[in-house]
């Protein structure tokens, strides 16, 4: 029995873990009092749940012992770059992911959260479960990266394993989703899809058209890396030519959906021109699958473009219009200045992403979707 077509998770204590976090202090709070302040939980068909802290068992089923065991060990550990020594850094920790006060316990809350999720979506008392504070994909089995210090989403999709039998992983933030992809490379029952910037220097690096997968998992590891600048009709096009291909070839039973909002114009990280209807109509597209769906946060680094789209994004969800003047019972009311509004202008930097390297872009795809095999023994 349902407990609800949409869950919304939340907790006080797994807001108050990501708030802490250098690259986007508060960000959490800012979010939560938006979706507050366009009173989207007060709906009937919203449920809103609490985390659950995640338990070091299943912190493990997918990072490794000795990563576990570090984080515990520095849990109660005064934190100065100063002290950090070559065995944390060769576990990421120190530079973009410095030591956080109570570190164990805030991988706890933040896998807490998505497997809080995964659960609910398992045992199918949900059809949607929205987590905007999870997402965090560039974390790998055994060291931290690019402000993740725990993969959420893969401990995620493990338990979504054991009730479903093709996950599909999409992620639209505007960094390559490494941590996941690693994750999951070799495998051909889960595929992954990122849609991404790529370009030189561009963290983390990785993400060509050409990773597509290893051994038994080849073409399930599937990029469309991005040049600078995209804006939305290059977007929405490219990710209408193959996300419903990927859909008809693989044949998914569940979605799991990263959506980062540092591809939105004003994001001084991402750096691009998309606007939250741009991003909006690919989450149409998601919902119009009528699966069921995990929605996850991850990257933004303007906090409140990052609260106006997963605000927005939850009004898509539930099937809600907002008004576009943010409410001025927003406690962060100033933030959104000088506009006020929801709704962000795009941005005009050049995009570099034409149509004919567009058109190539897709036409490898779709080779690769025409590679996956038509059989059901899927493992």
């Amino acid at each position: 029995m349902l407990l609800n077509k949409i869950v919304y998770i939340h907790s006080e204590n797994l807001i108050s873990h990501c708030n802490k976090l250098p690259s986007m202090q508060n960000r959490a709070s800012v979010v939560q009092d938006l979706i507050n302040s366009y009173r989207l939980l007060i709906s009937s068909n919203v449920a809103v749940v609490k985390s659950q802290d995640a338990t070091e068992e299943e912190l493990k089923s997918f990072h490794s012992t000795d990563y576990i065991d570090l984080l515990k060990s520095l849990n109660s550990w005064d934190s100065n770059i100063d002290e950090i020594n070559d065995d944390h850094l060769s576990y990421g920790l120190g530079y973009d992911c410095p030591v956080l006060d109570n570190i164990y316990d805030f991988a706890c809350s933040v896998a807490g959260g998505s497997l809080t999720a995964a659960k609910l979506l398992a045992a199918k008392k949900c059809q949607i479960v929205i987590n905007w504070f999870g997402g965090w994909h560039h974390a790998n089995r055994d060291f931290a990266s690019g402000f993740c210090y725990i993969n959420d989403v893969v401990i995620a999709i493990q338990h979504l394993t054991k009730t479903f039998k093709r996950p599909l992983y999409l992620d639209l933030d505007i960094h390559h989703g490494d941590g996941v992809q690693n994750a999951f490379e070799f495998s051909n029952r889960i595929l992954t899809l990122s849609f991404h910037k790529y370009c030189p220097g561009f963290f983390p690096n990785t993400g060509s058209s050409e990773e597509k997968g290893k051994g038994k998992g080849t073409y399930y590891s599937l990029n469309v890396p991005l040049k600078d600048g995209i804006k939305n009709q290059n977007y929405i096009e490219v990710f209408n030519s193959i996300f419903p291909l990927v859909i008809s070839k693989f044949k998914p039973d569940v979605l799991i959906v990263q959506c980062g909002a540092d591809g939105l114009n004003g994001d001084s990280v991402g750096e691009c021109n998309l606007t939250l209807r741009g991003i909006g109509e690919c989450i149409e597209k998601v919902l119009a699958c009528t699966l069921p769906t995990l929605f996850l946060g991850g990257g933004g680094y303007n906090i409140p473009n990052t609260a106006r789209l997963w605000t927005y994004l939850t009004s898509l969800i539930i099937d809600k219009n907002l008004d576009n003047d943010i409410p001025d019972a927003s406690e962060y009311f100033t933030e959104y200045e000088p506009t006020y509004q929801l709704h962000i202008e795009e941005g005009r930097r050049k995009d570099l992403n034409t149509k004919e390297y567009l058109k190539q872009v897709v036409e490898k795809i779709q080779f690769y979707c025409n590679s996956i095999p038509e059989s059901e023994g899927q493992q």
